[in-house]
């Protein structure tokens, strides 16, 4: 039987949802109010609309460990990992987090979501988190790395360590 971990909106998630929420309004008003109804307001009422839809349909919502996968279902797109495919899970602090930065990504609307550039490697990572805390790592044999979040960071740190244990060095953390 599956083991599903949920994810929980922190505080900061919900402010920065709030005021992305309030400024798009306020951008919509504003460009009502000076065009008076004319193709770029109606462009830009199109375009956020379209952008919130997108962004809302990308929301994590659990994490399913199964026995053989473990899935990352969002409203619309489910990401699933093979179990025999991880290659090391860990717990990753939140100031190791600073240097991240979306390439094509969600920071803040329901959650922190997509591609995002680790700007100490250099490299491309995933990230399906709804709070900026709590982060676990995962690594599959294929070097990609991906980031999720949840209450029980360490349950599923617990279940999802490979058998034998993680296959990284100490030396390959830093």
């Amino acid at each position: 039987m599956p083991t599903i971990y949920k994810y929980r909106f922190g505080r900061r998630t919900l402010y920065w949802t709030m005021v992305y929420l309030v400024v798009f309004v306020l951008l919509g008003i504003l460009l009502f109010r000076l065009y008076e109804g004319g193709y770029l307001s109606a462009w830009f009422t199109s375009f956020i609309v379209a952008l919130i839809a997108l962004m809302a349909l990308s929301i994590p919502r659990r994490i399913v460990v199964g026995e053989e996968t473990v899935e990352i279902c969002c409203l619309l797109d489910i990401t699933e990992i093979r179990r025999n495919e991880i290659a090391s899970v860990r717990r990753v602090e939140t100031r190791r987090m600073k240097w991240v930065f979306p390439i094509f990504g969600v920071c803040g609307f329901f959650g922190y979501y997509g591609h995002f550039l680790d700007l100490r490697k250099l490299e491309r990572i995933r990230i399906y988190a709804s709070e900026w805390n709590n982060f676990v790592e995962i690594t599959d044999i294929y070097e990609e790395r991906l980031y999720v979040s949840c209450a029980q960071a360490d349950e599923l740190i617990a279940a999802l360590t490979p058998p034998g244990g993680n296959r990284l060095e100490a030396s390959d953390e830093a």
